[in-house]
């Protein structure tokens, strides 16, 4: 009697504590005792659980208590089975089975349903194959009850194969095979029973349809349901063959035509076409079983596209669906088994016409699917056989090799035979009008592309149209280079069509009374011009039409580089090829070159065009005349002097223009050269007219820097001499450096002389563009390189002192002294601008306006500014941005040079101009240095040099970066927010927004400094020091070979830098802090600068440097692997901890004096790690051992290392989402470091 009154008194505190965890209404200390006395009761005796959950799944319960109560369940047989006797064991077997009898109602929910089912089928997957032998008649019986048994038995034999199908690491890999093997000698029975049900149940559905009772056909149709996800379950990896042979592929075949079960029938299809043809004796059973699907799938997507394209035929939403469904079956079995497609060439061929159909089918969803097959078979047929060379004795391999090959080469022959011209044109076809956004067509306008769904930023699942549009730019080159003379003329066809469309446009019907005011004006017949966010643009009527010519653009690029590009036919073709490619692009040349198109925007789309010809240009050199011709002539055609803003789309068409020229002398190599003179000679005359702007100029002269670079390194120089002259004469003028750069507040009266200050930025963007474009061209000797003088060389000593002083006067504003006698507009300037600020936020950039315009190599700035208007605020600031970026960029480029940059320049002005402000700089323009300036110095700096340079450079640097993210990541870690000076750089947002901006700031710059000392370390700085021997013991170092550090110095930068203290110290504490502060990519880049400390206290005999890596860096390398955030990089860490112990123990105690400071330590537990280590000589092993110490020595709290041990949970088999699944988001909560106090 008391028994029973304790397990009620349990059964009712377990139910009480259950209703409390669950119930969001309960305080949070309820819902914490609620949920500690469950986990006591899951820890404690097994009888009283299980015992206690069976009398809670009883109907007696609420719904939320009997699910929690089957968990629990679950969780006995899982994880605690073994801890019962056989005959409880089969006890608990027992009372689960009765469970389903008990729960087969059609009033019970299916989560109860499913749970039940899902707890017999872990009871079965614990016990083996015994008890399912014993316990399959009983459940064959009930299955035959009824419905709601025959769900509930298809439930659990969906279950029954869950660890098959979905990893879980509690699953030992012995009993997952011994469950593999003993359901597939189950299949037998299973499949005919899945066949029975899923045939009875269907027409048991249909016959109570007709007879109108409703509610048993639901429970029928649930039958049917639960018995296609069973099916599914076994999908994947049950053989196809009996799959075939016990009617599962025809039963789902059928189940295609019923509209309420064939998209679950399906998702079998997309689970079976995927599989791998196996290499064994069933292989023909498989192509058959396969052949089976590929007729069954062919069937189904004929009637739907025959239905489709027919005027009359019924298709909604629900249609499509399972079309898409279909479809990606399709694409399944053509990627992965075409080979039993291309068995019959009748079916092959209708395969391939069925899936252009799907191709060029008007929805998107169906089209996307299709593509990935093209896609993915292109790529198969373009990819070149790899050649093998056999040795003597491989006779057999070899010949194996070769058969294979020739059957690979069979199949692609047979696939090519189906690729006929008609297809390659179709996909062409719809690839060219589907490369446009439907948000480029003005909304209400009636579509030339007929009904086509084009891609919307509304489609979810699909990617984003930058990568669908490069797929299809993908196919186009594929099948320009298998059939340049399908692909030539289409594009050719296509894009002369678009052209007469454009100068056929009626005048619009319509025009707003602005517009018609402007059209007054106009002198233009045939455009229109329209108010459009505050700038009148001029606009082609046929805006719609303009779309589609700019989109063509890039297919006509595609088309043209894969046929020119000197790989393909057209290179070793027959001249029959030749003549015809010729003459076809010669006639859209030709059509390109007529056109007399004025307005900017059209101006822009043509200039665009003949650049994308410049590989044709490089073969047919007779018309690069008359291209350079017409790209002048539309640059006179534009507007010179553009004051009014509102017209500033001519300026921006005339530097695309300017860029063509950049484009076609890349593309067309030596085919240009003849021209150079005439180039040069048109340049001159728009110079001295007057016509010609600086930034176009600089543009125009970087092409010329282009075509001279194919003509050799003297013709460079030639060029160079020519454009830098004029250049020189006014930059080294000492009037205006003593009268702008002497004193800080000269740099203010520079400011309000617009010409002259934006002359200096052009002139230094071009010295930038000179630099980029000089030097050794891809395809030249690095040998000839190497002995002839760079073409820059000469020019360094008068290019470089201007700009440091001019460097040096813009770093001067940001200096308190000097900031706060500074006019107003300038502090204003001095702030970020909202693209700065919107990118640190990651919300992308603002739209710039028309005149900002960002060039492959360049940054944004304003065109406008040519002189022409009084600067503002926003023109100094851009002002200051471009000679920052160029500047720096400059001095960079100068660096790779070498010694005549190291011997010629003068290192204590370089130190003036750049770090003699740094402690006022921003972190933003900090980072911005280091990357841009001091990494490309350091890593061209000659080692005879670096005592001159590296020192005055970098040991003002280290100070100030170690003390300013010392200070800004204590602020970050222990206050929430990052102390950053750039605090009146970003000016105004909400405190969100501005914390958002200064943590990466700080992020920003931490990882620029772990970047440069990543290449302080790495082996070309570093060729003395050897790499340590994959193999060692401990103390494996013999101390007579060791070597003083001054040995590496003159060969390691590293050495270098540890024998010089004054760069040492702040570089060592800024490798030990960043350790602990929560960056994975900074501690990533900072990694291989610790390995190569390491690396040298192993080598040598310094003292001081044993004491820094055992002591200060050993406990350093713990601490970070107490960070979460570390956890990429764990492997690392302890391979360092592993070489500090290994190489450095003997010789100084403090790393067994660190790891037995650790909380959970005993020198037994160290005792038995040091004795593993002596056991191998693996490193592999090593670093395993020193994990489990470290693991063990913090009680499981180092969190690098814990948050790699994830574990898996048993989830649903369901068809994978249509849309994006959006992954929560991992809350890491660094924490405090644990066990670590004692260390230091």
């Amino acid at each position: 009697m008391e028994e029973s009154n304790s397990n009620n008194s349990t059964v009712n505190n377990v139910a009480r504590a259950i209703v409390a965890a669950l119930d969001w209404n309960s305080t949070p200390d309820a819902r914490k005792a609620a949920v500690s006395y469950l986990e006591s009761i899951k820890a404690g005796d097994i009888r009283v659980l299980a015992n206690t959950s069976f009398l809670l799944v009883k109907k007696d319960w609420s719904s939320e208590i009997r699910l929690h109560a089957f968990k629990m369940l679950q969780h006995l047989v899982r994880l605690r089975w073994e801890e019962f006797s056989l005959s409880e064991r089969r006890n608990f077997s027992n009372v689960a089975v009765e469970l389903m009898s008990e729960i087969a109602d059609p009033c019970e929910e299916w989560a109860l349903k499913s749970q039940t089912a899902a707890l017999v089928a872990e009871v079965v997957r614990r016990e083996g194959l015994n008890l399912w032998q014993e316990l399959f008649p009983s459940l064959v019986s009930l299955s035959s009850k009824g419905p709601v048994q025959a769900e509930l038995v298809s439930m659990m034999l969906r279950w029954l194969p869950e660890d098959i199908t979905v990893h879980n690491e509690d699953l030992e890999g012995d009993r997952r095979r011994l469950l593999l093997r003993g359901l597939t000698q189950s299949l037998p029975e299973i499949l005919p029973l899945l066949y029975t049900l899923l045939e009875r149940h269907f027409g048991e559905a249909l016959s109570e349809v007709g007879r109108q009772h409703l509610d048993i056909a639901k429970q029928h149709a649930a039958a049917v349901t639960a018995t296609l996800n069973a099916i599914n379950a076994y999908a994947e990896w049950a053989p196809l063959s009996d799959l075939a042979k016990f009617g599962i592929i025809h039963g789902c075949g059928f189940l295609l035509s019923s509209p309420d079960f064939r998209l679950h029938a399906c998702e079998f299809f997309k689970l079976v076409s995927p599989r791998k043809r196996p290499a064994d004796d069933f292989a023909s059973e498989f192509d058959s079983a396969m052949s089976s699907i590929f007729q069954i799938l062919m069937n189904v997507s004929r009637e739907f596209l025959v239905r489709s394209n027919s005027a009359g035929g019924a298709i909604d939403e629900s249609d499509f669906e399972f079309a898409e469904y279909v479809c990606e079956s399709m694409v399944s079995l053509g990627s992965s088994n075409l080979q039993c497609i291309l068995r019959d060439s009748s079916t092959s061929a209708l395969y391939f016409q069925q899936m252009l159909g799907f191709f060029q089918h008007f929805k998107l969803a169906l089209h996307y699917q299709s593509l990935q097959f093209w896609l993915a078979l292109m790529r198969d047929l373009m990819s070149k056989p790899k050649l093998s060379v056999h040795s003597s004795g491989e006779g057999s391999a070899a010949s194996n090799a070769d058969s294979n090959s020739a059957q690979v080469d069979n199949e692609k022959r047979k696939i090519l035979s189906f690729l006929n011209d008609d297809i390659c044109s179709t996909i062409l076809d719809i690839s060219f009008q589907r490369m446009l956004k439907k948000e480029r067509l003005i909304t209400g306008k009636a579509l030339s592309l007929g009904a086509l769904e084009l891609w919307s930023d509304d489609f979810e699942g699909k990617g984003d149209f930058g990568q669908y549009r490069s797929r299809l730019f993908e196919l186009i080159k594929f099948i320009a280079s298998n059939k340049p003379l399908v692909a030539g003329p289409k594009v050719s066809e296509r894009i002369i069509m678009i052209i007469k469309n454009l100068l056929n446009s009626p005048m619009p019907a319509e025009v707003s009374s602005p517009t018609l005011f402007i059209l007054f004006l106009s002198i233009i017949p045939s455009v229109r011009v329209f108010r459009l966010r505050s700038f009148i643009v001029i606009i082609f009527t046929n805006f719609q039409d303009l779309a589609v010519m700019e989109s063509m653009q890039v297919a006509l690029e595609s088309v043209v580089s894969s046929i020119f590009d000197g790989s393909n036919e057209f290179a070793g073709g027959s001249s029959e090829v030749h003549v015809a490619l010729c003459g076809i692009f010669e006639g859209l040349l030709r059509e390109l070159l007529s056109l007399n198109w004025t307005e900017p925007a059209l101006v822009e789309v043509l200039g665009h065009y003949l650049d994308a010809m410049g590989p044709f240009l490089k073969y047919f050199s007779d018309v690069v005349g008359s291209v350079i011709n017409k790209l002048f002539e539309l640059l006179n055609s534009l507007p010179f002097v553009v004051k009014d803003p509102s017209t500033s789309s001519a300026r921006h068409a005339r530097l695309q223009i300017c860029t063509s020229f950049i484009r076609i002398a890349k593309a067309a190599d030596k085919s240009i050269l003849p021209h150079m003179k005439g180039i040069a000679d048109t340049m001159v005359y728009l110079q001295r007219e007057g016509r010609l702007l600086r930034g176009e100029h600089n543009l125009l002269g970087e092409a010329f820097l282009v075509i001279a670079s194919a003509a050799g390194v003297q013709q460079q120089q030639e060029v160079l001499a020519w454009l830098l002259e004029p250049l020189s004469q006014q930059w080294i003028q000492i009037e205006w450096q003593n009268n702008y750069l002497s004193e800080p507040l000269g740099l203010v009266r520079l400011c309000s002389e617009t010409a002259f200050m934006w002359s200096l930025f052009h002139t230094i963007t071009f010295f930038e563009k000179a630099l980029k474009r000089s030097g050794m061209r891809k395809g030249q000797s690095s040998s000839t390189s190497s002995s002839t003088p760079h073409p820059m060389a000469s020019h360094l000593s008068w290019m470089l002192p201007p700009l440091l002083k001019l460097l040096r006067a813009i770093h001067s504003l940001w200096s308190p002294s000097v900031f706060q006698v500074l006019p107003g507009e300038i502090k204003a300037a001095m702030s970020m601008s909202d693209v700065e600020r919107s990118s640190l936020l990651g919300v992308g950039n603002p739209k710039l306006s028309k005149g900002a315009l960002t060039f492959i190599e360049g940054s944004p700035f304003d065109v406008n500014k040519e002189g022409y208007t009084e600067p503002n605020e926003a023109d100094i600031r851009n002002w200051l941005k471009g000679i920052r970026d160029s500047g720096y960029n400059v001095l960079g480029l100068s660096a790779t040079i070498g010694d005549p940059f190291f011997k010629g320049i003068d290192v204590d002005s370089v130190a003036l101009a750049l770090i003699e402000n740094i402690q006022s700089m921003e972190f933003r323009h900090t980072r911005q240095l280091v990357h841009s300036v001091l990494i490309p110095l350091v890593k061209s700096c000659p080692p005879d040099m670096w005592g001159v340079w590296l020192e005055k450079l970098l040991h003002p640097l280290f100070v100030h970066c170690q003390q300013a993210l010392s200070c800004s990541w204590f602020g970050l870690l222990h206050e929430g927010r990052a102390k950053v000076p750039d605090n009146h750089g970003i000016l105004t947002g909400s405190d969100l927004k501005v914390e958002v901006m200064e943590e990466k700031l700080l992020r920003d710059l931490t990882r620029e400094i772990c970047l440069l000392l990543s290449t302080i370390a790495s082996p070309g700085l570093n060729t003395s020091l050897p790499a340590l021997e994959h193999s060692g013991h401990v103390g494996r170092v013999d101390m007579s070979s060791l070597k003083d550090l001054d040995a590496f110095a003159p060969s390691s930068m590293v050495g270098f830098l540890l024998k010089h203290k004054s760069l040492a110290i702040p570089v060592l504490q800024i490798s030990l802090e960043a350790f602990t502060w929560t960056d994975s990519e900074a501690v990533t880049k900072v990694c291989s600068f610790s390995a190569s400390v390491v690396l040298l206290a192993i080598l040598t005999n310094n003292v001081d440097l044993w004491e820094f890596v055992s002591r200060d860096l050993f406990s350093a390398l713990i601490r970070g692997l107490a960070l979460e955030s570390n956890a990429f990089i764990s492997a690392d860490l302890v391979n360092l901890c592993r070489e500090i112990f290994i190489y450095l123990s003997d010789r100084d105690p403090a790393p067994r004096q660190i790891l037995l400071s650790l909380p959970c330590i005993t020198p037994n537990d160290l005792h038995a790690f040091e004795e593993a280590l002596t056991k191998t000589a693996s490193p592999k092993e090593q670093k395993q051992h020193m994990r489990s110490l470290l693991l063990l020595a913090t009680g499981n709290n180092l969190k690098a290392l814990a948050a790699q041990k994830n574990v898996n949970i048993i989830t649903n088999v369901t068809a994978r989402p249509r849309g994006p699944v959006n992954a929560p988001g991992n809350g890491i909560e660094e924490g405090d470091s644990v066990g670590l106090a004692a260390i230091l």
